[in-house]
C-alpha cells in the first residue's frame, strides 16, 4: 500500500490568511484607540467647563458673604454694580489700613472682580439689588466664555451664567 500525502496542496489556499486576520485586527484596536482618545478628550473638556461653573458658584457665595459681613452698606445698596467687565480702583486699601463701611464695600468690588478676572475666562459681572430696604435682595450675576464646548471652537466660544440671589437683612 502506498499512501499519497500532499499536505501543502490543501495549504495553498491558506496562505496569507493568518496575515491577514492579524491586519484586521489591528485596525480594529487601532480604531477602538481612536474611539478611546475622543472619549479622553471630550471628558477633559467638559471638566474644564465643570471647573469654571464651580468657579463661579465659588465667587458668587464669596461676594453674598462679603455682603453679609458688610450688612449696613448691602441694605443702602452700595454693593449694587453695573454689568461690567473690567476691574475697579478701590479709593483704599483695606487690607493695609483701616476703612469705613463704604470703603470696605468698594474695597470688597474690587477684590472680587480681581478674582473673577483671575479664574474665568473673557468673564463679565453685575450685582443688582433687585429689593431695595431692609431686607434686601441682590442678584449676583457671572458671565464667562467656555470655548471648551465641541460645538463652540469655530464660533469663540459659547457664554455661560450664573446667578445667584441673596437676602440680607438686620
Amino acid at each position: 500500500m502506498r499512501y499519497n500525502l500532499k499536505l501543502s496542496a490543501p495549504n495553498a489556499a491558506q496562505r496569507g490568511f493568518s496575515m491577514l486576520e492579524i491586519l484586521i485586527t489591528l485596525v480594529i484596536i487601532a480604531i477602538a484607540l481612536l474611539g478611546t482618545a475622543g472619549l479622553q478628550v471630550n471628558a477633559m473638556r467638559m471638566n474644564k467647563g465643570s471647573q469654571f461653573r464651580t468657579q463661579a458658584i465659588f465667587l458668587a457665595s464669596d461676594m453674598a458673604e462679603r455682603m453679609e459681613a458688610n450688612k449696613a452698606e448691602a441694605i443702602l445698596g452700595t454693593y449694587a454694580v453695573a454689568a461690567t467687565s473690567a476691574v475697579g480702583a478701590a479709593a483704599t486699601n483695606c487690607a493695609a489700613a483701616a476703612c469705613n463701611s463704604a470703603g470696605l464695600a468698594a474695597w470688597d468690588i474690587n477684590q472680587w472682580g480681581t478674582s473673577i478676572t483671575n479664574v474665568l475666562p473673557q468673564p463679565s459681572w453685575s450685582i443688582t439689588q433687585t429689593v431695595a430696604g431692609n431686607p434686601s435682595t441682590y442678584s449676583i450675576v457671572i458671565n464667562w466664555t467656555d470655548r471648551s464646548h465641541v460645538k463652540s471652537v469655530a464660533s469663540g466660544g459659547i457664554v455661560d451664567t450664573y446667578t445667584a440671589t441673596r437676602t440680607i437683612g438686620n
